[in-house]
């Protein structure tokens, strides 16, 4: 991935944090976000740092200006992986919701990664891909799950809509179960799933990727 640019929202932790190291390790020129700058610290000296909050416009507007700006050539990449969870995974019914909770999830995942998208389009480089992680909590509906489920079920309709409407592929990386934060520490360790994202950022069929969900068996088919 020499001499390309990519850009990581929710990099401090969990899947942005291996997918950041992943890209570097790869030549990327990587620039990656959390809302908080010490939590970004933790990654290599390779990777260019933002304070962004994806919640805020104006802080993903600045953060796709410095990544524009470091690669020379536009952004390559986008990975959108800020995402928050209120609650214990599977412990929070819509039903006792609070609308805070519910305002803030969508807020941040799903308006999150509308902002990331909206504002690379300046920047993106004419084979650009955008990758945004999801789940099967999106499709198929499992109790417990609040509007973190809602969420995920509207961000890949938000892919879909720029999928249709952008030259660029735009898809959705569904990498199972996650050991995060958002997980409660269950599921496969982060860096095990990183070179998922890589496949779908460099070598994954542009009809299989763009508009569509791409996930751990395509992968492991692809690259046996």
């Amino acid at each position: 991935m020499d001499g390309q640019t990519v850009v990581v929202t929710g990099a401090s932790r969990g899947i942005g944090a291996a997918v950041a190291r992943s890209f570097a390790d790869e030549g990327a020129t990587v620039v990656a976000c959390a809302r908080e700058q010490d939590e970004l610290d933790a990654l290599p000296e390779s990777i260019e740092t933002v304070r962004a909050d994806v919640r805020d416009e104006f802080d993903v507007e600045r953060l796709m200006e410095t990544a524009a700006r470091a690669g020379g050539d536009g952004i390559d990449v986008v990975v959108a992986c800020a995402g928050v969870y209120h609650g214990a995974p599977g412990e929070t019914p819509l039903t006792e919701e609070p609308y805070a909770s519910f305002d803030d999830t969508l807020r941040t995942n799903v308006r999150g990664v509308f902002a990331a998208i909206q504002e690379a389009l300046p920047h993106l480089a004419d084979d650009a891909r955008v990758l945004v992680p999801s789940g099967s909590v999106a499709r198929e509906t499992k109790p417990g799950y609040g509007s973190y489920a809602v969420s995920k079920a509207a961000t890949e309709a938000v892919v879909r809509g720029f999928a249709t409407e952008l030259d660029q592929s735009v898809g959705v990386v569904d990498p199972g179960q996650v050991a995060t934060d958002l997980t409660g520490g269950q599921g496969r360790d982060p860096e095990d799933v990183a070179g998922l994202f890589l496949w779908a950022a460099t070598n994954a069929p542009t009809d299989e990727l763009d508009g569509e969900v791409v996930g751990l068996k395509a992968w492991k088919q692809a690259t046996a």
